[in-house]
């Protein structure tokens, strides 16, 4: 027997109170972040048990960041090596069910049994964006950063699109797509083939001082945002309370997305496949000395690089 587990099931009592609280006044710090200030890194819990795979989020989000979205130059240039392949999503826009370059949030599939009863649940499934993200600190054009308030994003006005950040990235998030960005004006054919996109929690938004898209549209209160300290205490008191399970609070060094389900991680039988991450205990990545010390070593040359990249954007703006 095949069961969707009811938000109905799962007690919500004080800690409804306790994530209108944190929203509240976590929005307006989110914002204060953006300019420098020291706050913080903004989290949110997602409740699995909450989510009914209705999409808004998916589509809150995709018309949210619509002016972000690539549009690239065709016919692509013909790449060296051959093997460098072409990705290409720009006829494939409406695609939902994954992450692409056109769509960084997606709803996963996911099943599991429990006493004997096959049970279904929805996972809206992002970018983790990680505490020490390695996206960003093996990033070697300096394209990816991340702000003070815990986000990480892609400039796609730097990014060469060479794929680095999808390598290390546990979930394999960034996706490419092929005939836009900065390598058609430097080396169109050795440079990297396009440019990275994920999600960047809607840092335009974060800056006004309101919430990301997904959080706002959702009609069963999935997400809740706030600082780091109070989403901790409060992912492990909703846990506490419907004896659920968390994920993200300690993978890759620590996450600022932190799942909260109501079956065990590991028993999760998710829907996979290409752009579809998995959901499985990852080790601290950055806690490798070779990473680290390959981070170090990029770091000045991701600089110079970067600064090239935005003085040859202006250049390009004042043509």
């Amino acid at each position: 027997m095949t069961s969707k587990i009811s938000r109905r099931a799962f007690l919500k009592g004080s800690f409804t109170g306790l994530g209108s609280v944190a929203v509240s006044g976590s929005v307006v710090r989110a914002a204060s972040s953006l300019v420098k200030e020291k706050t913080e890194p903004l989290v949110t819990v997602i409740d699995i048990s909450n989510c009914i795979g209705c999409e808004e989020c998916v589509y809150a989000c995709r018309e949210s960041n619509l002016s972000k979205y690539p549009i690239p130059e065709k016919p692509f240039p013909k790449m060296f090596p051959k093997r460098v392949p072409v990705q290409d999503w720009s006829d494939k826009k409406d695609v939902t069910d994954r992450l692409t370059p056109y769509n960084w949030l997606f709803i996963q599939q996911a099943r599991a049994v429990v006493n004997g009863e096959e049970q279904e649940l929805t996972i809206p499934r992002r970018c983790m964006h990680c505490e020490n993200p390695p996206c960003v600190k093996l990033c070697p054009w300096g394209a990816a950063k991340q702000e003070s308030n815990g986000l990480s994003r892609i400039d796609a006005d730097i990014c060469l699109g060479g794929s680095k950040c999808k390598t290390v990235c546990p979930w394999d998030v960034p996706q490419r797509q092929t005939g836009v960005g900065l390598y058609l004006d430097i080396l169109p054919a050795l440079a990297g083939n396009g440019v990275m996109y994920k999600c960047d929690r809607c840092y335009q938004k974060l800056e006004k001082g309101e919430n990301p898209a997904c959080i706002e549209a959702c009609p069963e209160d999935v997400q809740t945002i706030g600082p780091r300290s109070e989403m901790v205490e409060y992912a492990h008191a909703l846990a506490k309370e419907t004896r659920g399970y968390i994920y993200g609070e300690r993978e890759n060094g620590g996450t600022n997305t932190i799942y909260v389900s109501p079956v065990p991680f590991d028993q999760l039988i998710l829907e996979m496949g290409k752009g579809k991450p998995p959901m499985e205990k990852v080790d601290n990545l950055m806690a490798d000395g070779n990473n680290l010390a390959r981070a170090m070593l990029l770091a000045p040359i991701a600089g110079v690089v970067a600064a090239f990249g935005k003085f040859y954007k202006r250049i390009k703006d004042d043509e």
